[in-house]
């Protein structure tokens, strides 16, 4: 059996890092956006990183409104929401160029949400080939990038970008 070796993802199986709450609402109010890989806020929503990764650079679009509801939403939320997903797959195609994209949101427990009571959005990059013999055989995906490092690279083209339009 070969092993692969992902040593910093020992701090996401540990239950006392886990924040208390919804994450969607405690991670932005501690205002420690490296560290929670927080990388844009705007004025009704933020961009950040998911903790647990499909692919490389797999971001999500979270409203700052504790809500599961989409009709819970405002015009003015739903609008900027929808500038940054545009605002984001701009950052990734700059970024690391995939070659495209899976965009969705999983509304409720039983479409799949993670964080049921707080509708976010994701957006997953995609290369050709990017599924291989591992999640098939071994049941293992292998990033080979440190969110650390992919959160230091956006944020450097984020500054490039300038403000979502």
């Amino acid at each position: 059996m070969e092993i692969v070796w992902a040593p910093w993802r020992m701090q996401y199986i540990e239950v006392a890092d886990k924040p208390k709450g919804c994450i969607f609402c405690v991670l932005p109010a501690e205002n420690e956006d490296e560290k929670n890989l927080i990388l844009y806020r705007g004025k009704n929503a933020f961009v950040m990183l998911n903790t647990f990764p499909y692919n490389p650079g797999h971001m999500m679009i979270i409203p700052f409104k504790h809500t599961a509801d989409m009709q819970c939403l405002s015009d003015e939320e739903l609008l900027e929401i929808n500038h940054l997903i545009r605002y984001c797959i701009k950052l990734l195609k700059e970024s690391v160029a995939p070659h495209g994209f899976n965009l969705g949101v999983n509304l409720g427990k039983s479409a799949g949400a993670g964080v049921a009571e707080h509708i976010h959005w994701h957006i997953v990059p995609r290369w050709e080939g990017d599924s291989n013999f591992m999640p098939v055989l071994a049941n293992t995906k292998v990033m080979p990038e440190s969110l650390q490092a992919t959160y230091k690279k956006f944020k450097e083209k984020l500054k490039e970008l300038g403000e979502p339009e």
